[in-house]
């Protein structure tokens, strides 16, 4: 690598570094503000809520990523331009291809990363992620509860809350339990706390009733109390064992996934692969568009406004597409081959319009030789 080549590769690394940071900051801001109402509202830690919001960047990573390298080139390029320092480096004698080889050597880093990304820790964070909700739905029960509305627990208990005080209490406490279709259950308490524990959640009440109905002799029991605890984890009929989706399983599972799943948690199981190794590979196509938009022709150092528009125009038409071709996918594991066709045609089309420039400026060149 000579040192126009990491001259090059040195402004776009740092350009795609910083336009992939600043995207991703807004979308993992506008993204975690979601979660800010668990702290706020449901009680839980602040250490529980920066690590929730930590899991979820890999989900929209690998898709800044490739918008990042997009926007670096297509800066760093404009700049060369204007700047005159292109229409130098291509007087000395440097090829369009060999104005694109640092490009290429940053869509190959880009490419490593994202294929981490997809390969491990996308379905790592996704797991973690939806293990926590998992938790957080089945032990802390109170990071669920809204003020003014009914709760499902699980398939036969609701809990409903009038609100809560500045201490955290809640006021105004009803629980139905409907397990035992024949003697349902409803609680009454004019005030609860809830406790966690390593056995599970309890909610502690005061001033409140019990009150049975045994459908097969028409009697209600009430049983009045003035401290009353009950063990939340005898209530909800969650399964054990979560079963884990696409998003969170690793690539041999998804290409090879258990025999006994259903054909089409199979079929989707292979797209989602596939999207996995698409995805990196788009990165190429992303590079591609800005070089066979700036680099083919004359070089206007006053601007390149049409050539950019056009480049922002293909990228757009591109993601469109891409999108489009893998929601085609999802319905019908027929059309997987057209998202490796669509991922790969920007570069497959740029690659010829850059052969194509480089033999129009060698000929140009061998001109006045002939003459």
């Amino acid at each position: 690598m000579n040192s126009l080549d990491r001259y090059i590769l040195r402004q776009c690394f740092s350009m795609m570094i910083f336009v992939t940071a600043a995207l991703s900051a807004a979308v993992w801001l506008a993204q975690s503000l979601r979660l800010v109402d668990l702290i706020v509202n449901r009680g839980l830690s602040i250490e529980l809520f920066l690590y929730m919001a930590v899991l979820i960047l890999p989900r929209f990573l690998d898709i800044v990523l490739p918008v990042g390298a997009f926007i670096a080139v297509l800066f760093v390029f404009n700049r060369l331009i204007s700047e005159s320092e292109l229409v130098v480096m291509r007087a000395a004698g440097l090829s369009p291809f060999a104005l694109a080889r640092p490009v290429f050597l940053l869509a190959g880093l880009a490419f490593v990363a994202l294929m981490s990304l997809s390969a491990y820790f996308l379905p790592a964070s996704n797991r973690e992620f939806k293990d926590l909700q998992f938790e957080i739905r089945n032990r802390f029960v109170s990071a669920l509860l809204q003020e003014g509305a009914f709760t499902t627990v699980s398939d036969q208990v609701t809990i409903y809350i009038g609100g809560r005080n500045e201490r955290g209490e809640v006021i105004g406490l009803l629980i139905n339990d409907d397990r035992d279709p024949q003697q349902p259950v409803t609680i009454l308490a004019e005030q609860g706390a809830f406790a966690s524990s390593d056995q599970g959640s309890r909610i502690i009440m005061v001033h409140g009733s019990r009150q049975r109905f045994d459908r097969a002799t028409g009697k209600l029991s009430v049983l009045a109390f003035e401290r009353y605890t009950l063990d939340l984890e005898m209530l909800r009929d969650a399964p054990l064992v979560r079963f884990r989706d696409a998003q969170e399983r690793f690539l041999g599972d998804l290409f090879w996934p258990p025999a006994d799943l259903d054909p089409l948690t199979r079929n989707s199981f292979l797209v989602e692969g596939h999207q996995r190794l698409t995805l990196p590979l788009s990165v190429f196509s992303f590079v591609m568009i800005p070089l066979a938009c700036l680099l083919p022709g004359e070089l206007n150092r006053r601007g390149q406004l049409s050539r950019i528009l056009l480049a922002v125009g293909l990228a757009l038409a591109f993601q469109s597409l891409d999108l489009v071709v893998k929601n085609l996918a999802g319905r019908q594991v027929t059309a997987i081959p057209l998202m490796y066709l669509i991922d790969l045609l920007p570069l497959t089309v740029g690659f010829g319009i850059l052969l194509f420039s480089g033999i129009k400026i060698g000929l140009w060149r061998l001109a006045p030789a002939t003459r």
